[in-house]
């Protein structure tokens, strides 16, 4: 696998070549917000505390067009350029390798999404409020950032806005302080965090609390709260068999927001996700994208892709884990599934390399399907007590930390005294499908 291994390496660094820099690691970010909804107004402080990992003598980060009015480095005004993008940033002398520093940006505009090959990207304005959907190079849309998968940081978000609106970001909420017409709502996400799982939603959401041994709760505007209940009904119960299969839930608690519009597709973000109000129709029709969100929370938001040719980790185990909800909760077993969709993409013209499908096809239908036929077809091989094994080490050994295929394929080698050269050839990186 060492070649093929290094054969993907340079197709890694084609995926998004302007994004991050890998010369530092964030460790914490501090944003205070304040957003006006009408004029669609983002001004902001942002404070990084971050680690050289390298001599360094400029700083870049992630920043869309907004105006930056002044860039401390340590507390010293720095001198900076914005263009294309990208904050440079030179600090009043060189920060050597190791040394912990804080970069101080302060900015305002007004945000708008990124444009990518998939639509806008980041944050973005509802018929009534703002929605954070930044995966997978959007979180630069409304602050600056090293927008890296693999640069995990811990997160405070402050925001302010106008007080009929309710602000759910990513973590515990910490407080909420009204003052004259406006509020300003504190949020802190402990656990490591990358860039495009950050988010804000800001909405005419009523907050309820959910059941369930990890604290869940809802976020939805008043009228659609009856059918979110309803569609959610089973969240709890799909929490314990992810339990069961993937090992404890990874965070502190799990935020469901359901928006006044129609989504195209559900948005995850670190211990949230986010329906739009087609996805909540009253009789569960979208039960399987709650359990697919549900399980990125320990597939992409716990256990973080190192390089975007990596999705699978992220979409194939989430998918597979929509056909072991269904095999667990009475519907058709995963075996059924997988029979299916191993037809369907067998009568698709053309193949494509799991385990580096390429930038523009991050998000091709294929890659989830393909991807949880791979699970199946290694839990097959392995048999259902190891591959359960294999889960829950696997989320284990790699809590809150960062992910490869190679990783993946080594651990699971571990479980069968075979060698699996040949298997994960066949299923990651050769683009014949294979039969089941």
């Amino acid at each position: 696998m060492t070649g093929i291994e290094g054969r993907t390496v340079a197709a890694a660094t084609r995926y998004f070549p302007e994004r991050g820099d890998p010369g530092y690691h964030v460790r914490h970010y501090d944003l205070a917000l304040e957003h006006r909804l009408g004029p669609n107004r983002l001004s902001g402080t942002a404070r990084l505390t971050a680690v050289a990992a390298e001599p360094l003598d400029r700083v870049e980060l992630d920043l869309g067009p907004f105006q930056v009015g002044q860039v401390l480095v340590d507390g010293e005004r720095a001198r900076f350029a914005h263009r294309d993008e990208k904050l440079r940033v030179t600090p009043p002398r060189w920060l050597p390798e190791g040394r912990t520093f804080t970069v101080e940006v302060r900015y305002a505009g007004n945000p708008r999404p990124v444009p990518s090959h998939w639509g806008g990207l980041g944050w973005d304005q509802l018929d009534d409020g703002v929605i954070v959907a930044s995966q997978p190079i959007g979180a630069s849309s409304w602050f600056p950032c090293n927008d890296r998968p693999c640069d995990k940081a811990s997160y405070d978000i402050a925001v302010t806005t106008a007080s009929p609106y309710t602000v759910v970001c990513n973590g515990t909420p910490v407080s909420t302080r009204r003052g004259g017409s406006r509020t300003t709502w504190v949020y802190r996400q402990e656990e490591p965090t990358a860039a495009y799982l950050a988010s804000v939603q800001i909405g005419r959401y009523q907050l309820a609390a959910l059941p369930g041994e990890v604290p869940q709760r809802l976020a939805a505007p008043a009228a659609l709260h009856s059918r979110a209940r309803h569609d959610l009904g089973r969240q709890e119960q799909m929490m314990r068999v992810f339990r069961e299969l993937f090992g404890p839930f990874p965070f502190a608690s799990y935020t469901v927001v359901v928006t006044e519009d129609e989504l195209e597709i559900p948005v995850e973000a670190q211990a949230m996700s986010i329906f739009g109000a087609n996805h909540m129709d009253g009789r569960r029709g979208s039960e399987r994208l709650v359990a697919h969100e549900l399980a990125h929370q320990w597939f992409g938001n716990s256990l973080t892709l190192r390089h975007w040719r990596d999705i699978w980790l992220h979409e194939g185990f989430a998918t597979y884990a929509e056909w072991l909800w269904s095999e667990a909760s009475g519907g058709e077993p995963a075996e059924a599934h997988a029979r299916r969709w191993h037809a369907r993409l067998a009568d698709r013209p053309g193949g494509f390399v799991l385990a580096d499908p390429g930038a523009r096809r991050l998000f091709d239908d294929r890659v989830y399907k393909r991807g949880a036929l791979t699970l199946h077809a290694l839990r097959r091989v392995l048999g259902g007590p190891a591959f359960t094994s294999l889960l829950r080490v696997w989320t284990d050994a790699y809590r809150h930390g960062v992910v490869t295929t190679g990783m993946f394929t080594e651990l699971a080698g571990h479980y069968t005294p075979e060698p699996l050269d040949a298997f994960f050839e066949s299923w990651l990186y050769t683009e014949t499908l294979p039969p089941l």
